[in-house]
């Protein structure tokens, strides 16, 4: 069995985001001093965190959160940082650089409403899900690939015993409403395989969450409501999720989400945590 973890968060704030404005692909905003400040705290989040790869969208706003988060990290300041375009928010077309209530207005026009409606030379949501499906699929051949080189490097036995040194201190266990995580109950304190970090958008991590959830069955914590799990993620946002795939083959993962949109982190920001739902 292959197994790994997949810590996904949303890039920080921008001036674009706290005045509403839609940036999608076409709009590539630096972060806002805040952005800097949410990017920070969810560095010092994440520092006893050792991820094994970083991935990141290559936006400007999404590569500035993944560079602070890795710099706060006590084990992975070194550690590349892959762009990846598959990871870019939705491209919202003549509607990139208005006002949402812009997006809003044009699809009331059509006689549609967000976030289903697609702006002219925007994405539909089905394809946003496929570039996030075509990336996950990724991760989990690269967990393969990883296992499979672990095991030909030191064998089963000494894999299967595990070191102490390999173990991550996770914070989710102490600000998420999953019960303590432990060896015996399947969390996260078993040897992973691989630890990955991905830094994304709003809407690209809802849909993406919204295909781990409709596609793959993903199990949710028990307290999620429906409106927690439509929302887009507030800005650097923390989601975690354990995949299991079964005799290493990538066909039906097993998907456990320990805790989504995690933003204890920001309580001392100062920033407004809660994001649009249509974006």
């Amino acid at each position: 069995m292959v197994r790994f973890g997949l810590t996904v968060v949303r890039h920080g704030e921008t001036r674009y985001n706290k005045d509403k404005i839609l940036q999608g692909q076409g709009v590539d905003e630096p972060l806002s001093a805040t952005g800097f400040k949410q990017a920070d705290a969810a560095g010092l989040f994440l520092s006893n965190v050792k991820f094994t790869h970083v991935f990141s969208s290559d936006l400007l706003r999404a590569k500035q959160t993944a560079a602070t988060i890795i710099g706060k990290n006590k084990f992975c300041k070194d550690l590349e940082i892959k762009y990846d375009a598959r990871l870019r928010e939705r491209k919202y077309g003549v509607a990139e650089g208005r006002p949402l209530t812009d997006l809003k207005a044009m699809a009331k026009a059509a006689g549609e409403q967000c976030p289903a409606f697609t702006p002219s030379g925007g994405e539909t949501l089905d394809e946003v899900r496929e570039r996030a499906k075509d990336f996950f699929e990724f991760l989990c051949q690269l967990a393969v690939e990883v296992e499979q080189k672990e095991r030909e490097m030191h064998g089963a036995a000494s894999r299967s015993s595990g070191t102490s040194e390999e173990q991550s201190v996770f914070p989710w266990t102490n600000h998420c409403s999953q019960p303590g995580l432990s060896s015996d109950n399947g969390g996260t304190s078993k040897i992973l395989d691989a630890n990955i970090l991905v830094v994304s958008h709003g809407a690209y991590m809802r849909n993406w969450i919204g295909y781990f959830v409709s596609d793959l069955k993903c199990t949710l914590p028990e307290n999620l409501t429906k409106s927690q799990l439509s929302s887009v993620s507030p800005n650097t946002g923390v989601s975690h999720f354990i995949i299991e795939l079964q005799s290493g083959s990538r066909l039906e993962p097993e998907i456990r989400c320990v805790c989504l949109n995690q933003d204890s982190h920001l309580v001392d920001v100062g920033a407004e945590c809660v994001a649009q739902k249509v974006f």
